[in-house]
C-alpha cells in the first residue's frame, strides 16, 4: 500500500510508538459483517437457520464478523431483508445515539442507508425519521434499503443540510452526522481514496463538517442528542472539530460513551486547549479493534428551546383511497391507518406527526403503498417487505432450499398450488419476499424489476 508521504510524517507524529502496529494492520485483510434486522427477526433466530460464520460485533448488540468467504449479498435471507451489510465499525455511530420508540430522528449524512436502517429497528418503526442526503443519486440508495428492511416510519430527502434549518428549527430530538470526511480510517478497504488524500481535501472536508454542525445545532431541540461521527484519524476532522463547535455552543455538553462497547477513548492532548473532556471522544482503530477506524463523539444541548408548533400533514381526501382500503379489505388481514397521501398516483403511508414537506426535495414519504392505474391498485414491493406472512389472506410459504425461490427471485413464473386466485404475497421460511397474481396453479411473478436475483 503506497501511502502520501505527508499522511506517512503526520501519523508517525500522531502516533508515535504506536505507529508501527497501525501500519502493519494496513497489510492484514479488513473484515466484513452484518447486522440483523430486528423489524423482521432477532439474533437467536437468525442463528439458527444461517450457515454463516459469525462472531458478535462488541459495539452492537444485533452486528456480526462475517467469515472470508461468505457471501451475504447472494443470500436469500438478505433479499428477505432479515439483515443488512455493513462494516462493523460503521454500526458504531448509530449505536450510540440514545434514538428509541416516538421519537423524530434525523440523519443528515445518510446514504447508502446503514445508520438510517439500524437507527429505524431502534426505534420500532415507530416515531419520526427522516433520511437525509446532500446527493440525490446517493439518497436513491436509502430508498431500497429502507423498502428491503421493512421501515414505514422514514422520509428520504435530497437537501443541503442549510437549507432546511428553518423548516426543522428545534424539531428533533437526535440527530445523527456520519460527516463527510477524509477517508483515512477506511484506506485498508477502499485504496482509491488513498490517491484523493491531501491537505486541501482535509481544509474541505473540516469546513463542510463545521457546517453541517452548525445546520444541525439549530434544528436540535433542547434535552436532544447530536452524534458525530467520522471515519478518519484526522485530529482537524475530529476532536478539534468537536473542540471548536463546543466553544461556539456553551449550551452543549460533550457525554462519556458507555465504556461497555469497548471503543478506544479520544485523544486530548490533539486538541488546541489539551482538556481532557475530549477523552469522552471515541476511536476506532485497526491495529487496536476488529474494524476500519472511526470516531464518535454524543453531544446533549443542555439548554434551548423545545419543538415549536408546526404544520402536520393531512390525510388526502381523494376517491383512490377508498380502493386501496378495498384491496386492503380483500387481500389483508389487518387495517391500516394513518396520514394516506397520493402522489403521481402513488399512494404513501405517512409517519405520525409528519410536518408539511411542501418545497422539500422529496425522494420517499413514508411506506409506497401502490400505485393507481386507472381504477386499479397494483401493491408496492416495499409493501410486501412491510408486511407479515400472517397478514396476508393469500400466501405461499417456499422452504429456503426449494429452487422455486431462485426462479422467483430471477423474476420467473413458478408453480405453487394456493387457495384461491389473485394477489399472492410470496415468502421463504416466513419472510415476504414481495408479491405474484395466483391463478390456476402458478404464481404470476411481480417481483420487482430493479430487485432480481443476478
Amino acid at each position: 500500500m503506497k501511502l502520501p508521504e505527508k499522511y506517512i510524517e503526520r501519523m508517525k507524529t500522531l502516533l508515535d510508538k504506536e505507529y508501527d502496529d497501525y501500519m502493519k494492520s494496513l497489510d492484514e485483510k479488513s473484515v466484513n459483517g452484518i447486522r440483523i434486522n430486528t423489524l423482521k427477526t432477532d439474533k437467536g433466530s437468525f442463528k439458527n437457520i444461517c450457515n454463516c460464520q459469525l462472531e458478535n460485533v462488541k459495539w452492537c448488540d444485533e452486528g456480526f464478523y462475517c467469515g472470508e468467504n461468505d457471501k451475504p449479498g447472494k443470500s436469500i435471507f438478505h433479499h428477505a431483508g432479515l439483515f443488512y451489510i455493513q462494516e462493523p465499525s460503521a454500526m458504531s455511530a448509530a449505536s450510540v445515539l440514545p434514538s428509541g420508540r416516538g421519537m423524530k430522528i434525523l440523519d443528515i449524512c445518510a446514504a447508502p442507508g446503514g445508520k438510517t436502517t439500524q437507527t429505524a429497528a431502534k426505534m420500532g418503526n415507530s416515531g419520526l425519521l427522516f433520511a437525509n442526503d446532500i446527493s440525490s443519486a446517493r439518497a436513491k440508495a436509502i430508498v431500497k434499503n429502507i423498502e428491503l428492511m421493512g421501515i414505514k416510519n422514514c422520509i428520504v430527502m435530497s437537501e443541503n443540510p442549510k437549507n432546511i434549518t428553518d423548516r426543522f428549527h428545534n424539531f428533533f430530538d437526535c440527530i445523527l452526522i456520519d460527516a463527510p470526511c477524509s477517508g483515512e480510517g477506511m484506506f485498508r478497504r477502499k485504496s482509491d481514496l488513498i490517491k484523493s488524500w491531501n491537505e486541501e481535501m482535509l481544509d474541505f472536508c473540516e469546513k463542510t463538517q463545521r457546517e453541517i454542525l452548525d445546520s444541525a445545532e439549530k434544528m436540535l431541540k433542547k434535552d436532544g442528542f447530536i452524534v458525530y461521527s467520522t471515519c478518519t484519524f484526522s485530529p482537524e476532522e475530529d476532536e478539534r472539530v468537536i473542540e471548536d463547535f463546543l466553544d461556539l455552543h456553551s449550551n452543549y455538553e460533550l457525554i462519556e460513551i458507555d465504556e461497555k462497547f469497548g471503543f478506544e477513548k479520544g485523544r486530548p492532548q490533539w486538541t488546541k486547549s489539551q482538556d481532557e473532556k475530549f477523552s469522552r471522544c471515541r476511536r476506532i482503530w485497526p491495529h487496536k479493534m476488529k474494524g476500519e477506524g472511526h470516531f464518535i463523539a454524543l453531544m446533549k444541548k443542555i439548554s434551548g428551546d423545545t419543538c415549536f408548533d408546526y404544520e402536520k400533514e393531512q390525510s388526502d381526501n381523494d376517491k383512490h383511497i377508498e380502493i386501496f382500503r378495498e384491496f386492503v379489505s380483500e387481500n389483508l388481514n389487518v387495517k391500516l391507518e394513518g396520514i394516506f397521501k397520493i402522489i403521481n398516483n402513488n399512494i404513501y403511508l405517512l409517519p405520525e406527526d409528519t410536518p408539511k414537506l411542501k418545497g422539500i426535495r422529496i425522494l420517499r414519504s413514508g411506506l409506497l403503498l401502490g400505485e393507481f392505474k386507472k381504477e386499479r391498485f397494483e401493491p408496492s414491493q416495499a409493501f410486501a417487505m412491510f408486511l407479515k406472512k400472517e397478514e396476508a389472506k393469500n400466501s405461499w410459504d417456499f422452504s429456503f432450499d426449494d429452487e422455486r425461490v431462485i426462479r422467483y427471485l430471477k423474476g420467473e413464473t413458478v408453480e405453487a398450488e394456493t387457495e384461491k386466485n389473485g394477489w399472492c404475497l410470496v415468502c421463504a421460511g416466513g419472510f415476504p419476499l414481495g408479491w405474484a397474481k395466483a391463478q390456476n396453479g402458478r404464481l404470476k411473478n411481480k417481483y420487482q424489476t430493479g430487485w432480481r436475483w443476478e
